[in-house]
């Protein structure tokens, strides 16, 4: 799946990526971008980089982004709780909020 090929150095420094590798990495997408790394051992590397919307960069904090993980962690534990409706989901809140009076 990964490509490996050469492609040409055009006039102004243009480079033109193949548009499978365009396609499977989302740079056809609006506002995709290539972060450039200059090594010291002369070579460039390249990453795709999509924009985060202003409304959605809260997610990606270190902060929230902890608590993914850790969310993460509980699901693959299997200590989570899963309703298939509304209604079983708000009777459970409830009586998470009531003392057990057994």
């Amino acid at each position: 799946m990964a490509f490996h090929g050469y492609v040409a150095m055009q006039a102004r420094g243009v480079v033109s990526l193949p548009a499978e590798v365009r396609r499977r990495l989302h740079l056809d997408e609006p506002g995709a971008q290539m972060e450039i790394t200059e090594r010291e051992d002369g070579v460039l590397e390249l990453r795709p980089s999509l924009p985060v919307p202003a409304d959605q960069v809260w997610f990606w904090e270190e902060r929230w982004q902890n608590r993914e993980r850790e969310v993460d962690e509980f699901v693959a534990a299997g200590e989570v709780t899963v309703h298939a409706d509304g209604d079983g989901f708000l009777d459970h809140l409830t009586s998470l909020e009531q003392p057990d009076r057994s």
